[in-house]
């Protein structure tokens, strides 16, 4: 994430190697790590596999800063979720030489520093898709913290479902659309970094075919527009039996760079 120090949990799917000499140093600097979490036991503890075969121990009140209930606790279903995935730490305590405690909470309450100090409106950021629901994508922007991207910051063309735009696990450029300083929520923007009108249209030239897909029909059957990119979208004249996410080849009648649209035919 170029500057930032922050970088959403399984980014490099990477486990970070730790042995003897480099625990105390990891510890004392605080730095972020990552890990595989291999097991949630019956008190739903983590137990996260290093590199080497060393196993850290995440208490059940070391995994959440965020979500948690009114004993400070994560819900158990926060702590089973995590199984099999990577999460992002710190050191914390060394039981002994083969045992390590490290805390999650302690990376998600910098990274709500971050968010609450540092982070700005219109930055753009890299994050990692979790989690997708009829009304728009949660997308983590580093240590924990999800950031909300609505259905209509999704894209210029209107579109149905945020699964048009995005998966489940995909990395993504974001924009931070607004924070709020106090509590900490995110919102963002995909459509910002599908690029500009100018710079989508400039693909296209009059005269020439190209595919698209039929987003939306006019009840006055004035025309039915037409996405040619994510971030660009023209206007066809009116055709019965089109449906909507239906791909169709069309002719690109006319540019106008000026009035920002398009004229199209379907063919």
């Amino acid at each position: 994430m170029n500057t930032l120090k922050f970088k959403p949990e399984g980014w490099n799917n990477e486990i970070t190697e730790l042995n003897s000499k480099n625990i105390e140093n990891y510890r004392n600097t605080k730095e972020v790590l990552q890990g595989l979490v291999k097991e949630c036991d019956k008190d739903y503890n983590l137990h996260i596999q290093f590199e080497n075969g060393l196993t850290g121990i995440m208490p059940r009140q070391e995994i959440e800063a965020i979500n948690i209930d009114e004993n400070g606790l994560p819900k158990t279903n926060l702590c089973t979720g995590k199984v099999h995935k990577f999460v992002q730490f710190k050191i914390k305590d060394t039981q002994d030489s083969d045992h390590v405690i490290v805390s999650r909470k302690e990376v998600q309450k910098e990274a709500l520093e971050w968010v609450k100090n540092d982070l700005k409106e219109g930055e753009k950021i890299t994050g990692i898709v979790k989690s997708i629901k009829p009304y728009g994508a949660f997308i983590e922007i580093g240590g924990g913290v999800v950031g909300l991207a609505h259905i209509e910051d999704l894209s210029i063309a209107r579109i149905k479902s945020p699964f048009e735009r995005l998966n489940i696990g995909q990395k993504v450029k974001i924009v931070v659309k607004s924070i709020d300083r106090e509590s900490g929520k995110v919102v963002l923007s995909y459509k910002e970094t599908l690029g500009t009108w100018e710079e989508n249209a400039k693909m296209f030239t009059p005269g020439i075919k190209a595919k698209g897909i039929v987003r939306e029909t006019e009840k006055n059957k004035n025309g039915i527009f037409v996405e040619l990119t994510p971030n660009l979208v023209g206007m066809a004249e009116y055709e019965e039996g089109l449906n909507y996410g239906q791909t169709v080849d069309v002719y690109i009648k006319k540019i106008d760079n000026e009035r920002k649209k398009i004229k199209l035919l379907i063919v």
